[in-house]
């Protein structure tokens, strides 16, 4: 859209009509990618206005941050902070909205936890006390980026596999471990003595249940977190004809259940249920997702299956995901579709897209697609992932289904790999502008009400804005956490539609103080624009748009 060209006589009237007409609609109203507008507007899909974007940085065995190396260096904590800024750095680059990070990878913590031991991934040393606080600063850097930050842990494994992991030997945990109180809290799988084998709480104990809860709980009522994220360990991924060492737990804590594999489900669900209750207890606005395997159940199996013939999380790990969904305990899913598009009967990504979509239609769960980047240029997984189009065509296959609002891929280290040009080529296709975080209409929020802009000057590194926010937090209305600053080309008015998509938004920033300053460093000498900027609430809620600021 370019600006219309206005005179002095119709202006003031002008102005007064946009603060109604030319504002974008509340974002409450709509999870869409182009709000509520989107049945009125004609949008580009190429630049949606709202889509969940993020990267899963690892901790466990130093997969993406720290890296191994920093467990030795001198000026540790130095390099550690140094190597998650340039994640925050590529996240930005790529215009992401938000980190995955792994702050619980085996029964440990990423921060001074009264009840689990620190993790061996920060220093090298099971136990040991890294001397700062690595959540705190996760979170301070991810929120000063605008980024949200989701404390990404697993419920219930304990250690890795031997030589570089514990395995099965409890007596290699950290010596604060709680294990080494309640050893009988875990099982060996595989069995002690065979290869990969490692420990894992054991999710039939109720005490168990409550324990990991109560750990990781910690994290929620201590930092200012957004999101709560689990992935698909659960029940171990089997291994050969090994089964779980539960017989004796299922006989004591059965809960009159007579089939196995049904209370194994319920096991989980209850972890699902009760922790998605716990959370929304402390703080409503935090959310909690998870990340499955990408196969529910196949059509052979159950008729609500997928048209897929590969292993199912319902049966091989006791992940009743639709249930979940249909259920709502959890605020969103992120199946791991990590298969290619083509004729792969066990699990092609063109049905499982379609499926998941409409499992969570109709339901408040909203679902973002987990995707394979480590596969990209990796000639190991086959000719399909050779292709450097593979992973830009996901994106655009997902746009055919206004129920998938986002993607996370994996993994931080594999992004920046940017084999065969994979990243750069999607992150041109369809993240070429910021987008704004899907909104959550079951969480709680207040109206807020438009940003005042203060001033709009320009300056020898671009365009100085600055605004204040009414009311902010006071009240009946919400606090804004954050602004979107949408520009338009020449001097006049913005009608509705030209909000509806990302086409003319320029960047989103943090809240700071009373009165916000950003500069524009991508203006044009000389070049005529029209600002406006929106308020956002912590679950990105939008404001009305502000009156225009002019530059002339």
């Amino acid at each position: 859209m370019k600006a219309t060209r206005l005179g002095a006589a119709g202006l003031a009237v002008a102005l007064l009509g946009a603060l109604v007409a030319g504002a974008p609609a509340s974002a409450a109203e709509s999870n869409t990618a182009t709000d509520s507008t989107a049945t009125t507007c004609v949008t580009d899909p190429a630049v949606p206005k709202r889509q969940f974007r993020a990267m899963w940085i690892a901790s466990v065995t130093n997969i993406d941050w720290p890296s191994k190396d920093s467990w030795t260096a001198p000026d540790q904590v130095a390099k550690q902070k140094a190597e998650y800024l340039a994640w925050l750095d590529l996240a930005q680059k790529l215009n992401h909205n938000a980190v995955v990070v792994q702050v619980r990878p085996t029964a440990d913590a990423f921060w001074p936890s009264p009840v689990e031991p620190w993790s061996e991934y920060l220093t090298g040393v099971r136990g040991q006390d890294p001397g700062w606080d690595p959540l705190a600063f996760l979170v301070e850097e991810s929120h000063k980026r605008n980024l949200e930050f989701h404390a990404w842990m697993n419920p219930y494994r304990v250690s890795m596999p031997a030589p570089g992991g514990a395995g099965a030997d409890i007596s290699k945990l950290a010596p604060n471990h709680p294990v080494r109180r309640h050893p009988d809290w875990v099982f060996a799988y595989p069995p002690a003595g065979v290869a990969g084998s490692r420990l894992y709480y054991n999710p039939g104990i109720p005490e168990v249940r409550e324990f990991v809860q109560t750990a990781m709980m910690d994290a929620v009522k201590k930092y200012d977190i957004d999101g709560v994220h689990f992935d698909d360990y659960f029940y171990p991924y089997p291994s050969g004809t090994y089964q779980y060492p539960d017989d004796a737990t299922f006989a004591q804590y059965n809960r009159g259940f007579t089939d196995k594999a049904d209370w194994r489900r319920d096991n989980i669900n209850l972890l699902i249920q009760e922790m998605n209750a716990k959370i929304k207890a402390e703080k409503p606005w935090v959310k909690f997702g998870v990340s499955p395997f990408g196969i529910w159940r196949n059509k052979s199996a159950d008729p609500n299956g997928s048209d897929t013939t590969g292993s199912q999380s319902y049966d091989i790990i006791s992940a009743d995901t639709r249930k979940w969904v249909k259920e709502e305990w959890i605020d969103y899913i992120v199946p791991q579709l990590y298969w290619y598009i083509g004729q792969y009967p066990a699990a092609d990504y063109a049905r499982l897209v379609p499926w998941w979509a409409d499992t969570v239609r109709g339901t408040n769960v909203q679902l973002y697609i987990g995707q394979a980047d480590y596969k990209s240029g990796d000639p190991v997984y086959g000719s399909f992932w050779m292709n450097p189009q593979e992973l830009s065509n996901h994106l655009t296959l997902n746009r055919s289904y206004p129920e998938v609002l986002g993607n996370v891929h994996f993994s931080a280290v594999q992004v920046r790999a940017n084999r065969l040009g994979a990243t750069d080529i999607y992150a041109a296709e369809h993240y070429s502008r910021p987008a704004l975080v899907p909104t959550m209409s079951q969480l709680p929020a207040k109206p807020l009400l438009f940003p005042v802009v203060t001033g709009a000057k320009r300056q020898a590194d671009g365009v100085r804005l600055s605004w204040r926010q009414p009311a902010d937090g006071k009240g009946p209305f919400g606090k804004a956490t954050s602004y979107a600053i949408y520009r338009f080309d020449g001097a006049g008015l913005a009608g509705r539609c030209d909000f509806a998509d990302a086409s003319h938004l320029v960047a989103t920033v943090r809240a700071d103080g009373d009165v916000q300053s950003w500069v524009d460093t991508t203006a044009e000498s000389g070049a005529r624009y029209t600002y406006y900027v929106t308020a956002l609430d912590r679950l990105w809620n939008e404001s009305p748009a502000s009156p225009p600021r002019f530059v002339r």
